[in-house]
């Protein structure tokens, strides 16, 4: 006999003693699968027959089982099971962990039982233990099904249990070999029009009928619709709908998830009692319409509907109210009303209309998780999940997700079909203002982004950025990016550097990366660069006059007017020249750059702390070595103390040379040397999505229409599985710092990638040794200085700057697709914010 059961599964072996459940488990069941109650009672008592123990031994036993199903992993117990109130503690421990309770009966003669007791030394309680069992198992035999056991199979006689095999089915909901590429379409509500006009966009041929209907839809490159559910209600064709969505499921070009709106279709066609409302009784009208057996066929559909599916190897869900990552894959009551209900508060809103719970805020799982049942106005990412109902029965659009690109596209609704008794929710309020108000950057605050989702500010940081927003920013609607925070490679475990090209690498392989773009790192000051292509734009599209800004990672105006202007003309000139403004089809350019000298900007700072520390160094320490050297000739032992000093000396005037190789006077403009590596965006769109080299190009061109001003960045492109290329990256790396430059900054080629563990370092600074003794100190080269160095810890300052990474990218999404600036300065103020977590600043 073949036994079917779920792979994820809670299998309940029953019979009486001596019925052979432990050898049968054994014969088909791992052993870590099998919890055996004899097992635990001599866990808990030293004797597996010891029955007073058995309160405890099963309380350990339902334990382990817990721990096993919420772990997704088949569990079989091994016990008598012939009682309900036994069954029925089992049971309700498969509904906790949602997965499906499976019975196995071992039904045989009682005879057969009490001689295999007998033939145990360890078995003497006789055959009215065995009688008893059989008693109970009689009684449970007919109404194991109603206690909840989703399968039973029951094995009458020793030959049916010796012939016994088991078979392991997939979920109805596991869909992990289904890899895609999907095109996820939200709730459609009877609107077959817009279906047809978004399956067109997406690249879908549509098949007709004689009559001209929509049958069927596939896409020519192999891409797979699914639907997220509620095809019907409400809207003008819930028939045309569903013909066309059954053709394509049927024919495997699509998949669908039931919504509750199908579920309750299902009740009444089957003539159950429903509340005919929310768009039930335009469905029952428009289906009364067609034949009875497309009726039945739809019926049929509906029912069939599973609650959610997983897909591409779990790591996307589908499921129509959305899903909490400890519902995935499983299977109970609990998780279909879930997945078609959503959960609630309990509370109503001003529409009489249940507040549903936002478990996508609290959603943190590794799946995207794809979703519609209430509508917005705007599909957008919250901690890997969307919703993509954007009520296109309420005149709102349909929305489809392409994945894995995760690219948006969507169709407008021909008309309101169905007045919304709640109007979209959503939509950003409206404002007096374009900037941020106070209650928006105070307190505990988060900003949902579409790479890293959602990013925690806190109070206290909060305070600080206002602190510097306030009352040393540039005028906030010039506002639009602040870089983000940039983390050193891992530390080298060479003797004689803190860092080394060998990790960066190393690293960028690792989190898949293959290949990396080496730049050369220039010691200036990071600025941020928004130019106008003339004077009319900064008013129009900024809201302020003048022809852009130019800033320090912090916000602060780099120049002061009129030699800001005069900056900024010289860019704008180039960039005409280059002929950006035409090719990019805009008014505006945002570039992120290092402005050089050092000096440009931090005149008294190198003045104040690197100075002064080199002239200290340079007063005293040799006429300490001359003195030491004379008391030495007098025959004083001195050598410890002189062989220090002598180290000392030498290592103040290596820290000297070091600042000063980017220190250089400038007049004005003269001197002033402007190295853009990265367009950030333009009117409409923004450029992670374009390799380094493309910015470099573009770089070269501003550099080639005004050279005076612009220096290029070089770079040498280094695949990180190729030893030959790698070598020739770290001989590039030793060339730059031996020649006195600061080191190197690794990107992955692809600017944006995404890697196994998610997102991936922008890129790495790999600092050369005499260049970081302006960050440690002159005499961080001592042995000991930097044995202890070495144990720098780095996981801070990388989360740092990947949250700072994802809030800039969000931020530049925004000032391009043109939201309100507010909406734009959220981001701008939460890296800010950032800032003064308690990182070290030397990192």
């Amino acid at each position: 006999m073949e036994l079917t059961i779920p792979d994820l599964s809670l299998v309940v072996l029953i019979g009486a003693s001596g019925s052979g459940k432990s050898t049968f488990a054994a014969k088909h069941f791992r052993p870590t699968q099998v919890l055996s109650s004899d097992y635990f009672r001599g866990l808990v008592a030293d004797d597996e027959n010891d029955q007073g123990a058995s309160g405890d031994a099963f309380d350990v036993l339902h334990y382990v089982a817990g721990k096993r199903l919420a772990a997704g992993r088949v569990t079989v117990i091994d016990a008598t099971n012939v009682q309900r109130h036994v069954r029925a503690r089992l049971v309700a421990l498969a509904r906790e962990h949602n997965v499906l309770p499976v019975a196995v009966v071992l039904d045989l003669p009682e005879d057969v039982c009490v001689a295999r007791n007998a033939a145990r030394p360890d078995r003497d309680f006789g055959a009215r233990v065995v009688r008893r069992h059989q008693a109970d198992l009689r009684k449970s035999l007919r109404h194991l099904r109603k206690e909840g056991f989703r399968k039973v199979h029951v094995l009458r006689g020793e030959s049916e249990v010796d012939s016994a095999s088991f078979t392991y089915e997939r979920m109805l909901n596991d869909l992990r070999h289904e890899t895609g590429p999907f095109d996820v379409i939200g709730d459609v509500h009877g609107c077959r029009a817009e279906l047809e006009e978004l399956l067109a966009r997406l690249g879908y041929a549509i098949t007709r009928d004689a009559l001209g209907r929509a049958v069927d839809a596939a896409h020519p490159g192999g891409r797979r619709a699914a639907f997220v559910g509620d095809l019907v209600d409400r809207g003008p064709d819930t028939p045309g709908v569903l013909r066309l969505v059954m053709g394509m499921v049927r024919s495997g070009h699509a998949f669908a998830v039931s919504g509750n709106h199908e579920h309750k279709l299902v009740q009444a066609l089957r003539g159950r009692k429903v509340t005919v409302a929310h768009g039930l009784a335009e469905s029952l009208a428009q289906l009364a319409g067609e034949p009875e057996e497309f009726r039945a066929d739809v019926e049929s559909f509906c029912h069939d509907l599973v609650s959610h599916y997983v897909l591409d190897g779990g790591a996307l869900v589908l499921a129509h109210a959305g899903l909490p990552e400890n519902f995935h894959g499983r299977a109970s009551g609990r998780v279909r009303s879930f997945a078609l209900y959503g959960d609630t508060t309990g509370e109503t809103d001003e529409f009489g209309l249940p507040v549903r719970y936002p478990w996508a805020d609290d959603y943190r799982g590794s799946a995207v998780v794809l979703y519609g049942h209430t509508p917005v106005p705007e599909a957008e990412w919250v901690n890997r999940t969307m919703c993509l109902d954007t009520g296109v029965v309420f005149g709102g659009k349909l929305t489809a997700l392409r994945y894995p690109e995760e690219e948006l596209v969507s169709v407008a609704a021909h008309e309101v079909w169905y007045e919304p008794v709640r109007p979209l929710v959503g939509t950003p309020p409206a404002r007096d203002g374009q900037v941020l108000t106070l209650t928006d950057v105070t307190g505990n605050r988060s900003v949902e982004t579409g790479h890293h989702g959602r990013i925690g500010i806190r109070a206290e940081h909060s305070a600080a950025a206002l602190e510097v927003m306030s009352r040393f920013a540039i005028d906030p609607r010039w506002l639009a990016y602040l870089p983000p925070t940039m983390s050193p490679t891992a530390t080298s475990a060479r003797p004689d550097v803190l860092e080394h090209p060998e990790e960066a690498f190393a690293g960028f392989r690792n989190a898949g990366a293959g290949q990396v773009l080496c730049e050369e790192k220039h010691m200036g000051s990071r600025a941020v660069v928004l130019v106008c292509r003339d004077p009319g734009v900064g008013p129009a599209r900024f809201g302020v006059e003048g022809g852009g800004a130019v800033h320090t990672r912090t916000g602060r105006a780099f120049f002061p007017e009129p030699l800001a202007g005069a900056f900024l003309e010289r860019v704008r000139t180039a960039a005409t020249a280059a002929g950006l403004w035409a090719e990019l089809d805009t008014g505006w350019l945002l570039l992120d750059a290092e402005l050089m000298p050092w000096n440009a900007k931090a005149d008294g700072l190198v003045r104040e702390q690197y100075a002064a520390v080199g002239a200290a160094a340079n007063a005293v320490l040799p006429r300490a070595v001359d003195a030491l050297t004379e008391a030495r000739s007098r025959g004083i032992d001195v050598d410890g103390l002189l062989a220090r000093t002598t180290a000392r000396a030498a290592n103040g005037a290596a820290y000297r040379e070091a600042y000063r190789r980017y220190v250089w006077d400038t007049d004005g403009l003269d001197g002033v040397r402007l190295a853009p590596f990265q367009l950030l965006a333009s009117e409409g769109r923004t450029f992670e999505d374009r390799d380094h080299r493309w910015h470099l190009g573009i770089a070269a061109r501003l550099r080639d229409a005004d050279p005076d001003l612009v220096t290029l960045t070089r770079s040498l492109l280094v695949d990180t599985a190729d030893e030959r290329s790698v070598a020739a990256g770290t001989a590039w790396w030793e060339d730059l710092t031996a020649a006195g430059g600061e080191g190197m900054v690794v990107k992955p080629l692809a600017n944006l990638v995404r890697g196994p563990r998610g997102l991936v370092q922008p890129g790495v600074k790999v600092r050369g040794r005499e260049y970081l003794r302006i960050v440690y100190g002159p005499d961080y080269t001592e042995t000991a200085n930097l044995d202890r160095l070495r144990k720098r810890s780095l996981g801070g300052k990388r989360s740092l700057a990947l949250r700072e990474y994802a809030l800039g990218l969000e931020g530049l999404r925004r000032v391009a697709a043109g939201e309100p600036l507010w909406r734009v300065h959220e981001c701008v103020f939460a890296v800010l914010a950032l800032e003064s977590e308690p990182v070290d600043p030397r990192l």
